[in-house]
């Protein structure tokens, strides 16, 4: 076997480019990284404007934060509350979405709960003795963008408190 055939070095010399690009790819994603210790999808955000119940002073990655927390909190996306803005196409085709925009009444209804949420730990969560537990969206909504309905379990009490006869007659007393 002859290794200086057109086809032997055709072959070693897509064999030395592949090494290279793989190489180099590597090298590209290595680069892209973060530091250890550092969050996986950091993103630098603009400024947010618009802000009502939110701090004025929140930077764009605090919101951001604040924002993912509160999607799996609700399980809900972004697009729940922010209006896409046609005008505004991303790489990948779709609209991005104008997060500024209040024409969504989910964005309002967002506003309000979050008010809420505040008052209950500020007025009444903090007056409890040695509660230290603030509420959050999650304590309601566990994952769902409609919170279930709480329905306690049954169980072993239900003889403290004999359910009324049908027709709601009171029970017969046991004299």
């Amino acid at each position: 076997m002859k290794l200086s055939s057109p086809s032997h070095t055709a072959l070693l010399t897509a064999a030395a480019y592949a090494v290279f690009a793989v190489a180099a790819h590597a090298q590209t994603l290595a680069a892209q990284q973060p530091p250890a210790g550092e969050a996986h999808h950091h993103h630098d955000e603009p400024a947010p404007t618009n802000l009502k119940v939110l701090p004025k002073t929140m930077t764009g990655e605090q919101v951001h934060d604040l924002m993912h927390k509160w999607e799996a909190s609700l399980g809900a996306e972004c697009s729940t509350c922010h209006a896409a803005d046609p005008k505004n196409i991303g790489p990948n085709g779709k609209p991005r979405l104008n997060f500024a925009d209040d024409s969504k009444p989910e964005k309002n209804t967002a506003r309000l709960m979050f008010k809420m949420v505040e008052d209950i730990n500020k007025n009444y969560v903090s007056m409890v003795d040695n509660s230290g537990v603030p509420v959050s969206c999650g304590t309601c909504h566990r994952g769902h963008l409609d919170p279930p309905v709480f329905t306690p379990p049954k169980d072993d009490h239900d003889h403290d408190h004999p359910a009324s006869p049908a027709g709601g007659e009171k029970p017969p007393s046991s004299r």
